[in-house]
């Protein structure tokens, strides 16, 4: 019983990867499903599709493996944070498509929120904004607008779940309703100082607190899965909310290092150790992983568009038929032309929280072709990595200006991406061999508590470099573009 079955529940696909006892990945399944838009600004998954693509990717990878489940010593999950779930405790039946990050239609209860004056408690319990971007506007939707679901809710019937509580129910045969202490963290309900759910939130947002799930540490036992599933039972022994997966998976253990995670959103989380910096920069404190029943801290930072802007080149704007395709005409595009895109798709996260606003090309002109809008889309994620980079640094003295910044995430295989980044940045970027973190971080803390795998510091010995990107732009460039992006930002937050 070598390896660990990392489940990796993403935005857009679900993926199982099988590690071995040296943590190197042997077999991958990945499965993508639909996309639901049921209005302007609405985002749904199908929790059956998460569900059934799961079970199945967990299969195929095993299989693939060549393994039987008497070699898997246990499984790992990570997933796709504040997305929200609500099913029946009876029949295990969802009550209603989950309700996505992405997903902006609280935003209104949000604005009534902040202007009763709500948010300063909030934050201080929570270390997160009042945002639609969290889950506890959208359980709060969901029991408002769901015929009979508050009813249900009160008499005890109903479960609430992050899509990793969610997997564990459906893994476990509902033999187990629990999170971990990453992806509480994410709901807007949970104390990240106590360590418990906050009665005074869920009375203000008018939720049973009867529909939470226990709460236990990153790695811990989770529950069994059902027998039929894989063959026997096997045991779930590691949880953490992709990001802060890949915080782990990048062996940020150290208070100071920081990681950014380029998948459909950008993510930086910036490693504050005992201490719950409280931003002053719109940044979100948030626990970074929590072992022994003792929290690590983090400051994070969230875009909302990253490697979907490079989606809409090639979906909406069929500019490009795959993701690869982008470096090429970034690289053939016209120096002179000047184009400044804010993919504010979904409105604009981290640090400027506006669920309101939407996207917007500066600097068009007749020669602007395929080939600048693809180099636009790129800068964009550096740019929006520079305002998370800028805000942390004056939210924490221990962020220095001496700092590397760890990169993962598919965006990162771009090397043009990430030379850019580190030129906008002025600062070294460091990009690992294993760029599947997330998965990686999954693996180990479930590998780590089955004792297959090291601790803290024998996993970081591990952690190899692929390439470091080094600034080569003149700093009088530098300020002269950052400038532009954020005239650009401006302009946009106005409208």
């Amino acid at each position: 019983m070598t390896h660990v079955l990392a489940i990796d529940q993403g935005t857009t696909s679900s993926r199982a990867i099988i590690f071995d006892g040296d943590l190197t990945p042997v077999a991958t399944a990945q499965e993508e499903f639909a996309q639901h838009f049921p209005a302007s600004g609405w985002v749904e998954h199908d929790p059956g599709d998460i569900w059934a693509t799961t079970a199945a990717t967990c299969r195929e990878a095993i299989e693939r493996a060549g393994l039987g489940p008497e070699d898997i010593a246990a499984i790992g999950i990570t997933n796709q944070r504040e997305t929200v779930v609500v099913w029946d405790r009876e029949t295990g039946k969802p009550i209603h498509n989950a309700i996505v990050w992405q997903d902006r239609r609280t935003a209104e209860m949000c604005a009534r929120l902040k202007a009763e004056g709500h948010e300063p408690m909030v934050q201080e319990k929570t270390g997160l904004l009042l945002d639609p971007y969290f889950s506890g506007t959208k359980l709060a939707w969901l029991l408002e607008n769901v015929e009979g679901a508050r009813a249900k809710a009160e008499a005890g019937q109903l479960a609430f779940g992050t899509i990793d509580c969610f997997l564990i129910w459906k893994l476990t045969g509902g033999a187990s309703h629990v999170t971990d202490a990453t992806n509480a963290a994410r709901t807007l309900l949970y104390n990240i100082r106590e360590g418990a759910w906050d009665a005074e939130i869920c009375q203000l947002l008018n939720i049973p607190m009867g529909m939470l799930p226990v709460v236990k540490d990153c790695a811990a036992e989770f529950g069994m899965t059902r027998a039929d599933l894989f063959g026997k039972p096997l045991p779930i022994l590691g949880v953490a909310g992709d990001q802060q997966a890949a915080t782990l998976g990048q062996a940020c253990f150290q208070p100071g290092m920081l990681k950014s995670t380029y998948g459909t959103g950008c993510f930086a989380l910036l490693n504050t150790g005992e201490t719950l910096v409280e931003s002053q920069n719109r940044m979100l404190g948030t626990i970074a992983y929590q072992f022994d029943g003792k929290p690590t801290y983090a400051l994070e930072g969230s875009i909302f568009i990253a490697g979907a802007v490079v989606q809409w080149l090639r979906d909406g704007l069929k500019i490009i038929r795959e993701a690869g395709e982008t470096q090429g005409l970034a690289e053939a595009a016209d120096e002179t032309e000047e184009l400044y895109l804010v993919p504010a798709f979904v409105g604009l996260g981290a640090p400027y929280w506006d669920p309101e606003c939407r996207g917007a090309v500066y600097g068009l002109t007749r020669g602007s072709g395929p080939a600048e809008f693809a180099r636009a889309a790129l800068e964009s994620v550096g740019f929006q990595t520079r305002d998370l980079w800028e805000a942390m640094r004056a939210d924490w003295q221990g962020a220095g200006g001496d700092q590397v910044l760890r990169v993962d995430g598919g965006m990162s295989a771009s090397d043009w991406t990430m030379q850019f980044l580190a030129d906008i940045l002025g600062a070294p970027v460091d990009r690992p061999k294993v760029l599947e973190t997330t998965a990686l971080g999954a693996a180990w803390v479930a590998g780590m508590k089955a004792g297959v795998y090291p601790d803290e510091e024998g996993f970081a010995a591990t952690w190899a470099l692929d390439r470091t990107f080094t600034p080569k732009m003149e700093e009088v460039e530098r300020a002269r573009r950052y400038a532009g992006w954020k005239d650009a930002v401006a302009r946009t937050l106005s409208h």
